[in-house]
């Protein structure tokens, strides 16, 4: 599978998301302006007017098909790709009134998911060459989540866990609920034997309990690098190690450095940049 291949979840989410977005826009009343138009056969391109990497075409087409199950999409580029300032991305033939209603929407899915993968790009750019993978985490948009993990993987990032129910990620509020490490560790064994068991440890004496108990991964919550790459030669061959915690783009190398595993940040979909993206009609 590629990295910008829709999985099964993702694809079976598009039409929840196009509907969502298309109810909040058009209301009860539809769009007053378009009826203004005459209904007649429409060409327009979409021009990208910044350099950013391309994602979220799925949810764009779901949108124009939403109102024009004929419309056309000639895509210059696939998500994934980098797209140069000013270059025409797409060019759509439909049905004047299902183009210009459905743009708004359309474009508000590909900016917000192109701005995603761009800033993921950019991070994993910063740890070329190493061997540390760069992950996203549950601090998604409420209701796009499956689209936004999408877009990390076409900038070059992993996914961690999608939700709450695909993994057992005991953090310091859980252990210090259950009455520490060993009791949170054994709970999770015996409640979800069969689910993927990650620890968070905030010192390196929690990090050597843990590494005893060898859940399938252990993050390591904001270490300073000195005691990162303690914890990489206590835990090397081991677990596998993720470092977590406000990371920085001007960090990210130093803390790949250090050899660990992987680095999750928040950031990929949180701290957005929308890209600017602009339909034009073609006269």
């Amino acid at each position: 599978m590629s990295h910008s291949e829709l999985r099964p979840q993702e694809a079976a989410a598009i039409e929840g998301d196009v509907a969502r977005a298309l109810a909040e826009d058009l209301g009860g009343g539809g769009d007053l302006t378009a009826d203004l138009l005459p209904d007649v056969p429409l060409r327009a391109r979409l021009v990208c007017r910044e350099q950013a990497v391309l994602a979220g075409t799925p949810w764009f087409e779901a949108c124009l098909r939403a109102f024009d199950s004929r419309m056309q999409c000639n895509w210059r580029l696939a998500d994934g790709d980098v797209i140069l300032a000013d270059a025409t991305v797409c060019v759509i033939t439909g049905r004047s009134r299902a183009l210009l209603s459905a743009e708004r929407c359309a474009i508000n899915f590909l900016q917000t998911l192109s701005g995603t993968a761009t800033i993921t790009a950019h991070y994993v750019a910063a740890v070329a060459g190493t061997r540390t993978r760069i992950l996203d985490t549950r601090k998604t948009l409420p209701g796009l989540r499956l689209a936004q993990k999408y877009a990390v993987r076409c900038g070059g990032g992993s996914n961690h866990r999608v939700g709450l129910f695909d993994m057992v990620l005991i953090k310091e509020n859980h252990i210090a609920a259950a009455g520490g490490i060993m009791a949170a560790v054994t709970a999770a064994r015996t409640l979800h034997p069969g689910a993927p068991l990650e620890v968070e440890v905030e010192t390196l004496q929690q990090l050597d309990e843990a590494l005893s108990l060898r859940p399938d991964r252990i993050l390591l919550d904001n270490f300073a690098l000195a005691d990162m790459v303690v914890a990489v030669q206590r835990g090397a061959g081991r677990v596998p190690l993720e470092a977590s915690g406000g990371v920085e783009l001007q960090q990210l190398r130093a803390i790949a450095a250090t050899g660990v595993d992987f680095i999750s940040i928040g950031a990929l979909t949180k701290h957005l940049h929308a890209v600017d993206f602009s339909l034009r009609v073609m006269q």
